[in-house]
C-alpha cells in the first residue's frame, strides 16, 4: 500500500478584496497579490514599501541606539591615543563575520586591534573571565563584543574592575540584570517597531562600524566591503529578513556577485555560486556559503574563517577557502552518520514519542558541534520537539555528562522548556525555537519524563506532525514564467518573509522514480485533474515513499529549472495528502450538520478553520465607555479601539501589546497591568459569548 509523508497543513484565509487592491495597485498578479498581504501588508502603501524598500525613510542609527554615539566616541579616542582594542566574537557564522566585519573596519580607520573567539569545546559560547584576563595581561584598553556578552554580566565586572571600557554588541535576548559595560547596543532594547529591533550580530556591528567611520570621515572605500559581510552574516544566521535586514540584504545580494573581497570570491567558487548571476539569493548563502563557514566553527577553527574574510591576498583566500570545503565535507559526514544513527534509535528500540510528544535522543560518540542540525533534521522529519545530546567524560570531579542542542515547532518553546528543567540541568539557553544545554549523565530519566511533562501541557497529538505553511491555492495552469519572475521579485526569502508555498488539489502523478546518488529524492510528472497541464516536480528526501498514491493534493514551491539553453518552471513538493481529504471537507462545508466523530481530528480541525469566521467583531461596555473588539485569526492577535480611536493590539500569549492610533505612533504597553488586563478579559468574553 502506498505511503506519503504524514504532515498538517495551514492553509492562509484567504482576502481576495485586498489581494486585488494590491494587485491593481502595483500590478502584481491577484496570487501574488495574496502572497503579500500574507506577509503581513495591510494596505497599498505599505506593499509598496515591501516591494522597494529603499523607498522608505528610515530613522538615524544614532536615534534609535541610545549607547550607539558613546560608543563612537570611546572607540574614536581609542584609534586617536592608540589604545589596544580587542574584538571578543563567537563561532557561529554571524559572529565570524560580525567579528571578520569589525577587523576590517577599525584596520581601514587605523586602529590597533586583535580578537579573540571562544572554543566550542573547551569554552562554550561567548567571552568569559579567561578572555578578560588575557586581554588586560595583553595591554588591551577597549573590549569589544560581537554577536554575544549581553548575558554575560560577570566577565563584564571583571573587566571593568580591571580597568579597561566594553562596548556590548549583541541581539540576543535580555537577561533580567544588564552587564556593567560602557555602552550596550542591542537591538533588543529598541522599541518592538524599530526597523532595527530584527537585526543579527552582523548587523549591530555593521551600524557601529559605519558610524564610525562616517564619524571619521573615512567611509569611502569601505561600505561595499562591509555590506557584503552583513549580507553573508545575517542571512546564514537565520534572521529576520524584516525592517532595514530586508532592505540592506537586497542591495547587499545584488553586490555579491562582483565582490572585490577574495575570501568571498575563494567561497564562491569552491561552493559552486555562479557568480554570473545578476544577484545572489538567500539560497546561495543558505545551503552554499553559510553551511561552509558555519562548519568551521562547528568542527574547526575559527581563526580559519577570520583570515579568509579579511585577507587581500587570493592565494591564501582560495587555501582557506579549500580547507573550508574539506572540512565542511567531513561535517556532512558526520551529520549523514548520526542522522542515521539517531533515526534507527528512534525507530527500532523504540522511542514512543508520541507518547511522549517529545523526542529526546542520546548517544555516546557524537559530535556536539553538529548535533543541533541533526535535531532539526528529526524536526522535519517526525514533526515533534527534538533534544539530542551526547556524553561527555569531565573527569573524576565531575562525572560523566550529557551536552545536547534543541529544535522545536511552532507550538512548543524551547526555552521555556529548559527553564521548566531547571533543577536537572547544569547550564542551558536559547530561545523559542532552538537551545542549548547540560546535565549529568544522571539526570537523563528524570529529565526525559520533565520534558514530556511540559509537552503535555502545550502540545495535543495532531501537533505531532511536521506543518506545511499554505500560502493560497493555485491550478498549474496559473503556473508560468510571470508568475515565478513576481515571485524572485519579492525576495530575499527567509524567516519572517518566507517563500510561498501554493497547493493544488486532484492532482494525477502520471510518472515518479528514485533519483541521487543514494536514490532518496523523487522525480515526478503531474497533471491536475479534467486538464491537458502536465508539469515536472522534485520532492527532496521523499524517495522512501516511492511510489505515492496516483491522485493526491500537493503543497508546492516555484522553482527555475536551466538545463541546456531552455528554463522551466518546475515544483519542488514540500507537501502532499489525500485527495479524499479535500473532497471529505467541502462536503463536510454543505451539508447543515457535522459529524465530527466520523473524521479524523485533523479533517474536524481543516474543517472547524474553513467554517468559522476569520475576523470576530464586537462592541462592550467597561467603566462608562463603548468600546469595539475585534479577533484577527489568521494573526492570532486581539484589537480593542477606545472612544478617542486609540487601538490596544496584542497576540495570545504575549504579555506586552501596542497602544495607538496607528502601528507608527504605538507604543508598548503591559497587558498584564490594569486597566488592559481586564478590558482584554472583557473583549474575549464578549467575542466569546
Amino acid at each position: 500500500m502506498a505511503r506519503i509523508p504524514q504532515q498538517r497543513w495551514q492553509i492562509a484565509p484567504e482576502t481576495p478584496e485586498l489581494a486585488q487592491q494590491i494587485s491593481l495597485s502595483t500590478g502584481l498578479l491577484p496570487l501574488v497579490g495574496q502572497v503579500v498581504v500574507n506577509r503581513g501588508i495591510e494596505n497599498t502603501e505599505l506593499a509598496h514599501i515591501y516591494l522597494e524598500p529603499e523607498t522608505e525613510t528610515l530613522p538615524s542609527p544614532l536615534d534609535e541606539f541610545p549607547d550607539l554615539a558613546g560608543s563612537v566616541e570611546l572607540l574614536q579616542e581609542a584609534i586617536a591615543d592608540g589604545e589596544k582594542i580587542a574584538i571578543c566574537g563567537d563561532y557561529d557564522a554571524d559572529g565570524m563575520t560580525s567579528t571578520a566585519l569589525l577587523l576590517r573596519a577599525l584596520r581601514h580607520l587605523g586602529a590597533d586591534v586583535d580578537y579573540a573567539i571562544p572554543s566550542r569545546m573547551k569554552d562554550g559560547y561567548g567571552i568569559n573571565e579567561r578572555i578578560v584576563k588575557e586581554f588586560a595581561e595583553n595591554g588591551v584598553g577597549v573590549i569589544l563584543t560581537v554577536d554575544n556578552g549581553i548575558s554575560a554580566y560577570e566577565p563584564v565586572l571583571l573587566a571593568i574592575e580591571l580597568g579597561l571600557s566594553v562596548i556590548i554588541t549583541d541581539h540576543h535576548d535580555l537577561p533580567e540584570k544588564l552587564p556593567p559595560a560602557d555602552a550596550i547596543l542591542n537591538p533588543k532594547l529598541l522599541p518592538v517597531l524599530s526597523p532595527y529591533r530584527g537585526l543579527a550580530g552582523v548587523g549591530v556591528a555593521y551600524i557601529l562600524a559605519i558610524s564610525l567611520a562616517k564619524s571619521l570621515n573615512q567611509i569611502q572605500g569601505l561600505t561595499s566591503s562591509l555590506l557584503e559581510l552583513f549580507t553573508l552574516g545575517t542571512i546564514a544566521d537565520l534572521a529576520p529578513l524584516v525592517g532595514v535586514n530586508r532592505r540592506w540584504l537586497k542591495r547587499g545580494l545584488r553586490q555579491l556577485p562582483n565582490s572585490q573581497l577574495a575570501g568571498i570570491q575563494a567561497l564562491m567558487n569552491v561552493a559552486g555560486v555562479d557568480e554570473a548571476q545578476k544577484q545572489l539569493k538567500p539560497d546561495d548563502i543558505g545551503f552554499r556559503l553559510g553551511p561552509r563557514i558555519n562548519a568551521i566553527g562547528r568542527i574547526g577553527d575559527p581563526q580559519l574563517i577570520i583570515e579568509l574574510l579579511t585577507t587581500d591576498d587570493q592565494g591564501i583566500a582560495l587555501e582557506r577557502a579549500m580547507q573550508c570545503e574539506s572540512v565542511n565535507s567531513e561535517r556532512r559526514r558526520l551529520c549523514d552518520r548520526i542522522q542515521i544513527e539517531a533515526i534507527d534509535l528512534v525507530e527500532n528500540t523504540p522511542i514512543p514519542w508520541q507518547q511522549q510528544r517529545v523526542l529526546v535522543v542520546i548517544k555516546e560518540n557524537w559530535h556536539h558541534g553538529v548535533i543541533g542540525i541533526v535535531a532539526s533534521r528529526l524536526v522535519e522529519r517526525y514533526g515533534v520537539p527534538v533534544f539530542i545530546g551526547t556524553y561527555e567524560d569531565e573527569g573524576e570531579d565531575h562525572g560523566v555528562k550529557i551536552r545536547g542542542s534543541a529544535r522545536s515547532i511552532d507550538e512548543f518553546n524551547v526555552f521555556d522548556a529548559l527553564n521548566y528543567c531547571d533543577e536537572l540541568l547544569d547550564k542551558y539557553g536559547g530561545h523559542r525555537a532552538a537551545g542549548g544545554f547540560s546535565f549529568e549523565a544522571s539526570n537523563l530519566t528524570s529529565l526525559k519524563a520533565k520534558l514530556s511533562e511540559f509537552a503535555h501541557q502545550c502540545l495535543e497529538p495532531h501537533h505531532l506532525k511536521p506543518l506545511v505553511k499554505v500560502d493560497a491555492i493555485a491550478h498549474l495552469s496559473q503556473i508560468n514564467q510571470e508568475l515565478y519572475s513576481q515571485i524572485d521579485g519579492l525576495q530575499p526569502w527567509g524567516i519572517g518573509n518566507t517563500f510561498p508555498v501554493f497547493w493544488t488539489p486532484n492532482v494525477t502523478i502520471i510518472e515518479q522514480r528514485r533519483i541521487g546518488k543514494n536514490r532518496d529524492h523523487l522525480k515526478l510528472v503531474l497533471q491536475e485533474e479534467n486538464t491537458e497541464t502536465i508539469i515536472k516536480a522534485i520532492a527532496w528526501r521523499w524517495g522512501e515513499y516511492c511510489p505515492l498514491p496516483d491522485q493526491v493534493d500537493i503543497a508546492y514551491k516555484l522553482q527555475e529549472n536551466h538545463w541546456q539553453g531552455v528554463t522551466n518552471i518546475e515544483l519542488e513538493l514540500v507537501g502532499i495528502r489525500p485527495t479524499t481529504e479535500n473532497k471529505t471537507i467541502k462536503t463536510q462545508i454543505k451539508k447543515p450538520v457535522i459529524k465530527p466523530q466520523a473524521e479524523s481530528l485533523q479533517t474536524q480541525l481543516e474543517i472547524k478553520t474553513l467554517l468559522e469566521p476569520q475576523v470576530l467583531k464586537g462592541q462592550f461596555a467597561y467603566q462608562g465607555k463603548t468600546y469595539a473588539c475585534s479577533l484577527w485569526r489568521s494573526l492570532d492577535e486581539l484589537r480593542i479601539k477606545n472612544p478617542q480611536g486609540k487601538v490596544l493590539a496584542v497576540k495570545k500569549g504575549d504579555r506586552t501589546g501596542l497602544l495607538g492610533k496607528s502601528r507608527d505612533d504605538a507604543k508598548q504597553i503591559d497587558v498584564t497591568k490594569e486597566p488592559y488586563f481586564q478590558l482584554i478579559k472583557t473583549a474575549m468574553a464578549t467575542l466569546n459569548s
